[in-house]
């Protein structure tokens, strides 16, 4: 980098640019390449003799709002904007809208997660697309709309969240770190507002002001039809879509939780297959009775291993 990069950005991109580019008229034979400094000054609404001293390095700490008027003027997109800001040592603010819909791409990603939960939240832990696993994992929940709602309101929540002081925590937690960063997003401040009203131990937490965002956790979980379950949540940001975030529960190879996640995936063919079958004209007993079967066995040799 050399002494007057923000300049030399500004003079590049003002090379670039043409004066019927930017709606200006151009009556005398130009000199320079693209607009001259006294027509960006113009188009920016700022004094030339300013706009100059930024471009020669001898005024180096433009507010925002001259930048955000420059990069206007200068036609720069998105990338452009955000290298002008950092060029100044200006942190840039931008409020990106959340989307409340899963791509293509992304519900092919979870569906080809076949052997794990995976689902995704946006920032108000709405859950918005998931797996059929995680549809089974969550199943003892009366309504698998929101992850907080959930966790604070539903009955299942203490049985199926061993720790629940812990997981409670981690969804204040990231609910907090959301609001930092988009404390004006809607359904975040409707989530917050109905939770502190219908729950004392979300209020008490959302008060203690904990924030830290999750990309990685150690999780326990306790399925009414498959037992106890020790998994890792991972989360990843889902390129290309505001504030949604791809989470994925894993267990550790050949372990117990693994075989339990296994016999999870296999009761949902079964159910799957089940309901398939009542559509085309009625279960036979057979499948029927091998579905309840699988569900019997695991309590059995569940009961028997405990002491």
């Amino acid at each position: 980098m050399t002494g007057n990069d923000l300049g030399e950005f500004l003079r590049a991109h003002r090379s670039r640019l043409r004066p019927d580019d930017v709606g200006l008229v151009s009556y005398r034979a130009r000199r320079v390449a693209g607009l001259r400094r006294e027509e960006v000054a113009v188009l920016a609404g700022m004094n030339s003799d300013y706009y100059a001293r930024l471009e020669q390095g001898r005024e180096r700490s433009p507010s925002p709002q001259i930048l955000d008027a420059l990069s206007g003027a200068l036609r720069m997109d998105d990338a452009a904007r955000e290298h002008l800001y950092r060029l100044a040592g200006t942190a840039l603010e931008t409020r990106r809208v959340p989307r409340e819909t899963v791509s293509g791409p992304v519900r092919h990603l979870l569906d080809a997660h076949a052997g794990v939960p995976a689902f995704v939240l946006n920032p108000a832990k709405d859950v918005i697309a998931l797996n059929a696993l995680a549809e089974a994992l969550f199943s003892p929940f009366e309504d698998v709309g929101n992850l907080a709602r959930m966790t604070f309101l539903d009955p299942a929540a203490p049985a199926f969240f061993p720790r629940w002081d812990r997981f409670a925590e981690s969804i204040v937690a990231g609910l907090r770190h959301a609001a930092g960063l988009d404390p004006e997003y809607p359904r975040l401040r409707e989530v917050v507002r109905s939770l502190r009203g219908e729950s004392d131990a979300f209020a008490a937490l959302w008060s203690s002001h904990t924030v830290y965002g999750k990309t990685q956790d150690a999780t326990e979980l306790r399925h009414p039809d498959v037992g106890p379950l020790a998994l890792v949540s991972q989360s990843f940001d889902v390129r290309g879509a505001a504030g949604q975030m791809l989470v994925v529960y894993q267990p550790e190879p050949g372990s117990p939780s693994a075989h339990a996640l296994d016999l999870l995936g296999e009761l949902v063919l079964h159910a799957n297959g089940l309901e398939d079958v009542g559509r085309a004209g009625g279960a036979p007993r057979a499948q029927a009775d091998r579905f309840v079967g699988i569900v019997e066995r695991e309590r059995h040799r569940r009961a028997a291993d405990r002491p």
